[in-house]
């Protein structure tokens, strides 16, 4: 059976559209009550700042409850967090109410095991269809409870704190940090001066609007300005859930998930800690490859989405894996992307080196990477298409060994994603154009740039 609600993570939408609707939510945790806890059990549930959080809480809670589960409220909470608490109580599942790095005006659910990692496509399949047969409510005797818990952060903050070397601090080091108006506006700031160092807290006042909106790790802009304008070591920038991390170095220079990758697999190496491959994704700058080659490090491409990349990592036995857009596993640290813990790796690495983040960065070169959407008419697979598959093997060949093409159809929207990296940047950019045009052609279509 074919997910109908389930993406990649969760169930997202704009808010107040199917399927982000209170009657959708509270039939969502009917169903997941009766698969994922028959016989009763707890659920923790968190969430972001978005206004329509408060509504999705209370209907989520409502279905629980009616269902004979009991429900911990924890407020606010990184989605790490909701995935390291679950993992402590056995027979519970987490759930958080979160669209991520999206603006306000979308939301979304998504759901924690008992073990901390993210449902199998079988469970998510079968709470879909238990969705089929409405709400339950059990009788008065046999009713969850519900209470609020806001004590659960500070186990969270430990947590967090023991990912590092006992003994480690952050005294002398000026720290900016941005928490998006998110999740983590409340834990981050908190853990760092736990810490010791001297926090500059930024996108950390919340209003349930601003959540993404012109900072955190999508909007760097204004945390690459205050870095170097306070003469602060480093800057940090969370995303909305606060799962994925970016930072800037003390020159005002952004750091991606890939350089963070590359920082944090080097200094594993020289611990003797790492084990397994490195994972990526298919858009991983081909630099980080070639850098961590250079240091006999195996690396793989998982496709796009950290699920696939958690997937490869356990099929493989590594350790550390993430994407470009900073969503970073460390799985010898915790179960699932968590900004903070990477941070913290990043930081630590830092203190013990003495060195800066723009020293540490720049054995890995960066490739021209340009990025074109082409918008079409119906989705198709741009495979199928001997117009577009020849122009594909001409760039190939023109880029050689120096470059690599990537060519995907968006699995939301009609969208054919074209992505090539080269030496170049103006060739890379004639190469990526050649391409689009092949996609117009096959149909009616128009192009739009997403990223350059």
């Amino acid at each position: 059976m074919a997910r109908q609600y389930f993406g990649t993570d969760g169930v997202r939408g704009r808010v107040g559209q199917h399927p982000m609707t209170v009657d959708f939510a509270l039939r969502l945790a009917s169903a997941a009550a009766r698969v994922l806890a028959p016989d009763g059990g707890t659920v923790f549930i968190g969430k972001d700042t978005r206004l329509s959080g408060y509504m999705f809480e209370a209907a989520l809670e409502a279905g629980f409850v009616a269902a004979g589960v009991d429900v911990q409220l924890l407020g606010p909470l990184p989605t790490p967090a909701i995935a390291y608490l679950t993992s402590r109580v056995p027979g519970s599942f987490g759930v958080v109410i979160s669209a991520s790095h999206n603006l306000y005006e979308d939301n979304g659910i998504k759901f924690f095991n008992s073990q901390g990692g993210k449902l199998s496509d079988e469970l998510e399949e079968r709470i879909e269809a238990e969705m089929e047969h409405g709400v339950v409510t059990r009788e008065s005797n046999r009713l969850g409870r519900a209470r609020r818990n806001d004590n659960l952060r500070e186990d969270y903050q430990r947590f967090c704190a023991s990912t590092v070397p006992e003994g480690f601090d952050l005294k002398g080091m000026k720290v900016v940090l941005d928490c998006a108006n998110g999740a983590g506006y409340k834990v981050g700031p908190r853990l760092l001066a736990s810490l010791g160092a001297d926090v500059i807290p930024i996108g950390c006042s919340p209003n349930g609007r601003n959540i993404n909106d012109g900072c955190g790790s999508t909007s760097p802009g204004l945390l690459q300005l205050t870095v170097p304008g306070v003469g602060a070591a480093v800057g940090i920038a969370l995303d909305g859930d606060g799962d994925r991390l970016i930072l800037v170095d003390n020159f005002g220079r952004l750091v991606d998930g890939d350089q963070i990758l590359y920082l944090i697999a080097c200094d594993r190496q020289e611990q003797g800690t790492l084990t397994g491959p490195v994972v990526g994704t298919v858009m991983s700058n081909l630099g980080l490859e070639l850098a961590l080659r250079d240091k006999g490090i195996d690396f793989r491409r998982a496709k796009v989405g950290d699920r696939y990349v958690l997937a490869m990592l356990a099929e493989t036995g590594g350790t550390i894996g993430g994407e470009s857009s900073g969503h970073i596993l460390c799985l010898d640290r915790t179960t699932t992307g968590d900004a903070l813990v990477s941070a913290l790796q990043v930081l630590s690495i830092l203190a013990r080196k003495g060195r800066s983040l723009a020293e540490l960065t720049t054995g890995m070169p960066r490739f021209p990477q340009v990025l074109l959407g082409v918008k079409v008419a119906k989705r198709f697979d741009p495979f199928t298409v001997p117009g577009i598959v020849a122009a594909v093997r001409d760039v190939e060949a023109r880029l050689g060994d120096q470059g690599r093409v990537v060519l995907r159809a968006s699995g939301t929207e009609p969208l054919i994603r074209v992505m090539v990296e080269g030496v170049d940047e103006d060739e890379t950019r004639a190469c990526a154009e050649q391409i689009v045009w092949a996609v117009k052609q096959a149909g009616e279509t128009h192009g739009s740039e997403l990223r350059g």
